[in-house]
């Protein structure tokens, strides 16, 4: 099977939802409603507090991730553009759902992201990845506190994907997400109609390999078995919450 392996990531395109999805409901116990008249995907956590909806929408995000209030925690929600790197949501349910996950660690959303070379927006508080055409910005008002992540081509085509992680959104979690997309490691994509072949093909750095189909199958079943194992391992102390407010 021929695999296209492309770098950076936030220009790799899609890649397939069920990198996102299948471990949510086989390793994680997200249940999914089936409406074979609509094309869209719905889950939610075992204790109901989370819902995951995919749904195309060619003018807006298509997955929306919507959390309940907690005790703590006012509710919060996530939502990423078509294009989105299903590698990099996948970081972000992944710490959501793993039972040993502190959200206490005190590493913000910059710090991995200026790691791998990102360098601060003039006059924003924000980076820029080295190539000039990924942002991720904090937006801090007297009403809001949320961030945003942003593909941009060129001013004249409009975002290629946006990432936008509402308030009260768990700062490890935006932090699993931005420590996924900084990565430098291609990504492997197969064919899919959420590429962005037709966009700046210059900027994007594809090498093509042949591997062994059952290769390429097995990638996601061992992804499901790794997540599994961690709904049998003891849960981590956890220590109490960090100031939400920090970024650096």
């Amino acid at each position: 099977m021929e695999v296209d392996f492309v770098a950076p990531r936030h220009l790799a395109g899609a890649g397939d939802p069920a990198w996102v999805t299948v471990p949510l409901h086989r390793a994680c116990g997200w249940s999914y409603g089936h409406d074979p008249l609509q094309p869209r995907v719905i889950l939610s956590s075992p204790g109901q507090k989370a819902r995951l909806r995919l749904e195309p929408d060619p003018d807006g995000q298509w997955w929306t991730l919507h959390h309940a209030p907690e005790r703590d925690r006012p509710a919060w929600y996530a939502s990423f553009g078509a294009r989105t790197p299903v590698e990099s949501i996948a970081a972000l349910t992944d710490a959501l759902t793993d039972p040993a996950a502190d959200a206490a660690v005190d590493v913000g959303p910059y710090e991995p992201l200026m790691k791998a070379g990102w360098t601060p927006l003039p006059d924003k508080d924000g980076l820029v990845s080295p190539d000039g055409k990924a942002h991720v910005e904090h937006y801090v008002s007297a009403t809001s506190n949320c961030w945003w992540t942003t593909t941009l081509l060129s001013e004249s085509q409009g975002p290629v994907w946006q990432a936008r992680f509402g308030e009260h959104t768990p700062l490890h979690l935006v932090t699993a997400f931005t420590r996924a997309l900084a990565d430098p490691s291609p990504l492997p994509h197969t064919g899919n109609a959420l590429s962005i072949r037709g966009y700046g093909t210059k900027l994007i750095i594809r090498t093509y390999r042949e591997l062994p189909a059952v290769q390429v199958a097995l990638a996601l079943e061992d992804r499901v078995h790794a997540l599994a194992a961690r709904r049998a391992a003891p849960p981590a102390p956890r220590r109490p919450p960090t100031n939400p407010g920090h970024t650096r």
